[in-house]
C-alpha cells in the first residue's frame, strides 16, 4: 500500500474514532429517565457527532444505532464523510423517524422547529423537548477541535499581518475586507468565518458595522474584525490601527485602556473560573476610567463549529469554564460621532491559556 494512502486511512479511521467518543459522551449525558432516542437539526450538533457537513441534516441517536436522514443531493458526502453512521436517504424526515422510532419515546432537541415536533406527535411518535445536551460537550474541545481551531487562529493573524502592510489612505472599507478574506484562502482557510468588519474613522464607533464604500482618512481608527474557518471550525480576532498618522491623545488613552482591560480578562481565564467573573476583569476597569457606558457588550463568547455558541463571557453568566473551552475575549470602547477601539483574540481556557490568534495588539500605524 502506498504510505500516502496508508496516512489516509489512519485519518480516516482517527475521525471515526472522534465521532463515536462524542456520542457515547452524549449517551452518558443523557437523562437516566430519557426516552432511548435523542434527535437534534442543528447541523453544527450534526457534524459534532457524525462529521456530515451537508446542510439538510437529521441525526436519530438511539441506544446501538445512529442514523442520519438527508436527502439525494448528499448520499456520496454523507457516505465519505459519515462511514460509521447509517445514513438514509429520504426528504420525508417525518416519515423516516416514523421508520425508525415507532414504539419509542424521542428527546428532541428544544431548538427544533416547532413544526417539526408537531408532525411528528401528529405520526403518532412519543415526543418531549429537551434541553439541548449537547452544546456543554461542545464547550470542552477535543484533540481534533484544538488542532483545527489553531490553525484558523493562526491563518486569521498571518493573513490579518499580511493585508495590514497593504492599507493606505484612501483605500475603501470593502475593498480592504475583500483583500483580507482572499488572504485567507491563500493561507489555506476553507472559507470567512463571518463577513469580516473593516470600520474606519466614526464607523470604528459601531461594533457591527458593515464593511461599505467609506474611505480611510488620516487620522482614522481603523477597526478590523475578522476570522478563518478550517474544518469548519472558526476563529475570530479584531485589532484597531491607526491610519496614516500618530495617534490623537484620545485615541492612544482608549486604546490603551481597552489593551489593558483584554490583557486582565486573558489573564483571568483559568478551568472552574465563572464566565461573569472573566467579564467583570475587563469591565471594571473601564467602568473605573469613566468609559462604561461605551462598552455596551459582553466580554467574549465561545468558539467551535459555530462562531458563537457557550459559553458566553457576560456579566449575568454563571457558567462554569471547562478547561479546554475555546472562547474570544473582545472588549470595547465606542464613542459615537468619533470612533472606537476593541482588541479581541480566541483563547484556550486552561491554566496557562493559549491565544490562538498572536499577532501585535499595539495602535499599529497603518496607510
Amino acid at each position: 500500500m502506498p504510505a500516502g494512502a496508508s496516512r489516509t486511512r489512519r485519518s480516516a479511521v482517527l475521525i471515526v474514532t472522534v465521532h463515536h467518543q462524542r456520542r457515547s459522551r452524549l449517551r452518558d449525558a443523557l437523562s437516566a429517565d430519557s426516552g432511548g432516542v435523542f434527535v437534534t437539526r442543528d447541523l453544527a450538533s450534526v457534524r459534532y457527532l457524525t462529521g456530515f457537513s451537508g446542510s439538510n441534516a437529521t441525526v436519530v441517536i438511539g441506544t446501538d444505532e445512529v442514523h442520519l436522514v438527508t436527502d439525494g443531493r448528499y448520499r456520496e458526502q454523507a457516505a465519505h464523510e459519515s462511514p460509521d453512521v447509517v445514513a438514509i436517504i429520504d426528504r420525508d424526515v417525518v416519515g423516516a423517524m416514523r421508520g425508525l422510532c415507532t414504539g419509542c419515546e424521542i428527546d428532541l432537541d428544544d431548538r427544533t422547529p416547532v413544526g417539526i415536533a408537531q408532525q411528528l406527535t401528529e405520526a403518532g411518535l412519543t415526543v418531549r423537548a429537551v434541553a439541548d445536551p449537547v452544546a456543554p460537550l461542545r464547550m470542552v474541545k477535543d484533540a481534533q477541535e484544538l488542532d483545527a481551531l489553531s490553525r484558523a487562529g493562526h491563518i486569521t493573524a498571518r493573513a490579518l499581518e499580511q493585508v495590514a502592510d497593504t492599507i493606505t489612505v484612501g483605500d475603501r472599507e470593502a475593498d480592504v475586507a475583500r483583500r483580507l478574506e482572499a488572504a485567507f484562502a491563500e493561507w489555506g482557510a476553507e472559507d470567512r468565518a463571518f463577513a469580516t468588519i473593516v470600520a474606519g474613522g466614526e464607523n470604528s464607533a459601531l461594533p457591527h458595522h458593515r464593511a461599505g464604500d467609506r474611505q480611510l482618512a488620516v487620522g482614522d481608527l481603523l477597526v478590523i474584525d475578522c476570522g478563518a474557518k478550517v474544518e469548519g471550525y472558526h476563529a475570530d480576532m479584531t485589532r484597531t490601527f491607526i491610519v496614516g498618522a500618530a495617534p490623537d491623545e484620545w485615541q492612544h488613552e482608549i486604546h490603551s485602556l481597552v489593551l489593558r482591560a483584554q490583557e486582565a480578562a486573558r489573564d483571568a481565564l483559568a478551568p472552574e473560573v465563572i464566565a461573569g467573573d472573566i467579564d467583570a476583569a475587563a469591565r471594571e476597569l473601564i467602568t473605573q476610567a469613566g468609559f462604561g457606558e461605551a462598552f455596551a457588550h459582553g466580554t467574549g463568547h465561545g468558539v467551535g463549529l459555530d462562531i458563537h455558541e457557550q459559553p458566553m463571557l457576560s456579566a449575568r453568566s454563571s457558567a462554569v469554564l471547562p478547561e479546554h473551552a475555546v472562547v474570544t475575549v473582545e472588549p470595547g470602547i465606542y464613542l459615537p460621532g468619533r470612533g472606537g477601539v476593541r482588541i479581541e483574540d480566541t483563547v484556550v481556557v486552561a491554566h496557562a491559556p493559549q491565544v490562538l490568534t498572536d499577532l501585535e495588539r499595539g495602535l499599529t500605524r497603518v496607510g
